[in-house]
């Protein structure tokens, strides 16, 4: 798992690096949103080449090790939770915590903001909805709540200390530290729906329900 992370953070750095060089960009924002496209496929790569490799090497495969499966109860379900997540759960986390550390909303959203402002016209927000909505919960379902909340399992952790452990990994490796207290409750909501449903279907569906509230809420504040 660590190694699968590793090779992944050091696929998509070798890649930026020789991507920025080349076309002479300096700052994130300079960046297309094409092009934070194409740089995103290194890193989903190593991770979920790595769950799958891990799986076929020393497993039964995906949908037997990981639940990599639906049921269509999985979709409403999943996205109730994501939604509820995005509207009801973070604000009542984030209150107090902004009130405490004395930071502002503005911050909490710059990262989706800034990505969203480079999404210019219908075929940016596309790309943007492939990156965001579709691609991301996808591969960081099958590696996060995939292979490592079930390596955690066969490992006899406990059901809280799997939940806990798995989301507080699934919040660190997205290096945003004001972002990192709401990253890791809805990755102990992931992870508790992976664990009790038995499936990863609920999870995918969670994390592109949650995903997708962002990219209508600033679609909707940039028109």
């Amino acid at each position: 798992m660590a190694a699968g992370i590793l090779v992944a953070q050091v696929l998509s750095l070798v890649v930026v690096v020789i991507v920025y060089t080349t076309a002479g960009w300096t700052e994130a924002t300079d960046v297309p949103l094409w092009a934070t496209a194409l740089l995103q496929v290194p890193l989903w790569a190593g991770l979920a080449g790595t769950a799958l490799y891990v799986s076929r090497l020393k497993g039964n495969g995906p949908v037997q090790d990981y639940g990599l499966k639906m049921k269509l109860l999985d979709v409403p379900l999943g996205l109730l939770a994501g939604i509820a997540c995005q509207l009801l759960v973070l604000p009542l986390l984030y209150w107090p915590l902004l009130q405490l550390l004395g930071r502002s909303s503005d911050e909490l959203s710059e990262p989706a903001e800034d990505l969203a402002g480079r999404a210019s016209g219908t075929t940016g927000w596309v790309l943007l909805t492939l990156i965001v909505v579709a691609a991301a919960p996808l591969v960081e379902e099958l590696f996060y709540r995939g292979l490592l909340l079930r390596s955690l399992e066969r490992r006899g952790w406990p059901t809280w200390a799997v939940v806990v452990g798995s989301a507080a990994v699934f919040a660190a490796m997205h290096f945003q530290a004001l972002q990192f207290p709401g990253l890791f409750v809805f990755g102990c909501v992931l992870a508790l729906l992976a664990c009790f449903t038995g499936r990863l279907g609920p999870s995918i569906w969670a994390h592109v329900g949650f995903n997708a509230t962002t990219v209508v809420s600033l679609y909707i504040q940039s028109h």
